[in-house]
């Protein structure tokens, strides 16, 4: 167990170094704030203070993991090898950086709870982020940072054996609509046909009638192929199902229609299923709660993973929600249109709520790459490069790639074109470690 000596126990200052030493580096952590049994512990140790004890492995203390509320801070970028990191110390330190502040800082969205600028549908943007803006959004930092930390442990108590985690993949199926024709009812086919009509665009109409009259494939149903897919991986694939309203922004299938509860219950008897949560529903508890006591009795099993729709969230009130039902495990945190880490970490981490002061229940586990960021890429090789240099970020750290693809994706809608071979190059990434 690595000991920790400190002068204050806090809320924050417990909640990171357990992200970082538990999570990331899988060793215990324990904290004390008496000197006598910080010198007794014959183990892994080190004093996180103002003012260092002796000759000990020393980290000097920002002021942020003793806080309480949001203040102004001010932050310095600063190179630091193949990264960048902030919270510069100094000379004394062992790490020039505190790690754990600037982690805290990171993995707890301290700028989101900032005034910010949001886009056309309420959301954080990553141009908004102190990751874009100072150019490390690319890198797992959190996850390299502890990399760092571990390896000074190791120089100074070299008898000490780390664990090794080992790199994995958790692919996730987005299913705002799990068919383009089919299961719409009359009032919305007859609708879409006129707006083909007005718009002359004959060759959807055409489809429409060829899927509806079952000559041609439904475009989006391609649950075959992924359960298929899902058969030669040892990963679970999870699947995210909106059983919310038809509205404005969601144009799913009535959840009410006893084809599509079968679907989604054929999904679940060889993948995990979760709720696509509605975009009404992100900040109405009384719906949200609908949709999920409707998923699980769809499932007929307990809900534990949730997603928002359209990647949105208001910190920390859709959290808030999550855990005041009971989910178990989110999976939002990322950004559609940029490849990169959202939160600094490829491990799944606690979400920390900053108004109340507390480390919560509910795992955040974040993505790192949506199917929509690749599509600013033109050509296929392009693409590949840029998913294959993502996955090496997460695998210099042995951490977990989740990618976000939708069930449309692997249909034969032309702008998706060799997305099956991407998502083919994930499920085999893991065996090229």
């Amino acid at each position: 167990m690595l000991l920790v000596y400190t002068h204050k126990i806090s809320p924050r200052l417990k909640y990171v170094f357990k992200h970082i030493c538990a999570r990331v580096l899988e060793i215990e952590v324990g904290f004390t704030t008496k000197i006598e049994e910080f010198i007794a512990h014959d183990s892994l140790k080190m004093s996180y203070t103002k003012q260092q004890l002796g000759s000990e492995f020393f980290i000097k203390s920002h002021e942020i993991l003793f806080e309480q509320g949001l203040s102004d801070i001010d932050i310095n970028m600063h190179d630091w090898g193949d990264t960048k990191c902030f919270f510069y110390l100094g000379e004394k330190s062992v790490m020039p950086f505190d790690i754990f502040s600037a982690a805290f800082y990171l993995l707890s969205r301290y700028e989101e709870y900032l005034p910010h600028v949001k886009d056309e549908y309420g959301r954080f943007t990553a141009s908004e982020s102190l990751a874009y803006k100072k150019g490390f959004l690319h890198q797992p930092v959190v996850d390299i940072w502890a990399y760092k930390f571990r390896d000074a442990l190791q120089k100074q108590f070299p008898e000490f054996k780390f664990p090794k985690r080992s790199y994995k993949i958790r692919p996730l199926i987005d299913v705002p609509s799990a068919y383009h024709y089919k299961l719409k009812g009359i009032m919305r086919t007859i609708g879409g046909s006129i707006k083909d009509l007005a718009r002359f665009r004959l060759k959807s109409l055409y489809t429409r009638f060829a899927v509806l009259l079952g000559f041609k494939h439904d475009p989006y149903d391609t649950f075959k192929y992924l359960i298929n897919r899902q058969k030669t991986s040892r990963f679970k694939f999870l699947f995210f199902f909106l059983i919310g309203d038809y509205s404005t922004y969601d144009k799913g299938v009535n959840p009410n229609k006893k084809k599509f509860v079968s679907l989604i219950k054929h999904v679940g008897d060889y993948c995990r299923v979760g709720l696509k949560i509605s975009y009404f529903a992100l900040e109405d508890e009384v719906l949200l709660k609908k949709e999920k006591q409707k998923i699980e009795e769809i499932l007929n099993t307990n809900l534990e993973a949730s997603r928002q729709s359209f990647s949105k969230l208001n910190l920390p009130e859709t959290y808030r929600n999550l855990i005041a039902l009971e989910v178990q495990e989110d999976y939002t945190m990322g950004y559609v249109n940029h490849i990169g880490f959202r939160a600094g970490s490829c491990t799944p981490f606690l979400f920390y709520d900053l108004d109340y002061e507390v480390q919560t229940p509910l795992k955040i586990v974040p993505y790192q790459l949506m199917d929509f960021a690749l599509l600013k890429h033109k050509s296929l090789l392009d693409k590949k490069k840029v998913l294959n240099e993502i996955i090496n970020e997460v695998k210099k750290v042995d951490g977990e790639f989740v990618p976000v693809f939708h069930n449309y994706t692997f249909g034969e809608i032309t702008r998706w074109n060799g997305f099956k071979e991407l998502f083919n190059l994930i499920l085999d990434s893991p065996s090229e470690v």
